[in-house]
This record gives C-alpha cells, structure tokens and sequence, in this order.
C-alpha cells in the first residue's frame, strides 16, 4: 500500500465495491489495518485466539451473537471483541462497518469456508 500521508473519505471508499463479507484494507498502521465491509446476512460463529476485534458500524444495524448474549451496535457504536470470544456478526439488512485489527488476522477465526479472506484487498 505505500506512505500516504492524506485525508481517506470512508464514505467514497465503501463505493468502490458492492459484495458481502468480503474486507477491503484502507489504512495501515503499526502492523494494523483499517479495514471496511458491507455485511449482510449471518456470519459462522467463530473466535481469534490470538487477536482482539475492533467493530464500528459506519451505516445500519449490528448485531453480535455471543454465547448467551447479544449486542445491538447502530451507526457511531463500536464494540471490541477480545480474543478467545466465541462470536457471530449478524446484519437483517445491509451494514457498512469499519475495522481495527492486527494485519495476520484471519476474517472467519479459527474455521476457514468460503467466506475465508486471506490476503484483503487495498483499496
């Protein structure tokens, strides 16, 4: 991705794609990515055992299911997941949601499927 040294509008670069699921990396910094996704849909349950999750949603309703929880975030709400934490990102309609995570993190945890996103594209 380079230096850049700049202003990024979040909002022109969730245009630049329309699929679900799949993160786009916007930024890095300090061995961490800023990272975007459209959601719709339910997610696999799943877990990082080495990581934390950083989730703000940008636009729409989000729900974390967690082992006898779950949290509803609207747009401006973030929630950090910590690592070992067993949970599913559900949208009932479409989310547009920023991420904070380390640059190894794997998108589905400890399971891998068709949904698994290994390296994210830079936008």
């Amino acid at each position: 991705m380079g230096k850049h040294i700049g202003k990024v509008s979040i909002r022109e670069k969730f245009k630049l794609f329309n699929d679900y699921w799949n993160p786009r990396v916007i930024g890095e910094l300090n061995k961490q990515q800023v990272r975007i996704v459209k959601i719709k849909g339910e997610f696999d349950f799943h877990k990082h055992d080495r990581e934390d999750e950083f989730f703000l949603v940008i636009k729409g309703m989000l729900r974390i299911e967690f082992e006898g929880k779950i949290e509803e975030l609207n747009e401006g709400e973030f929630i950090i997941v910590p690592k070992g934490i067993i949970h599913r990102p559900v949208a009932d309609e479409e989310v547009h949601m920023l991420m904070f995570e380390p640059e190894t993190i794997v998108n589905t945890g400890d399971i891998m499927n068709d949904l698994t996103i290994l390296n994210p594209e830079r936008i």
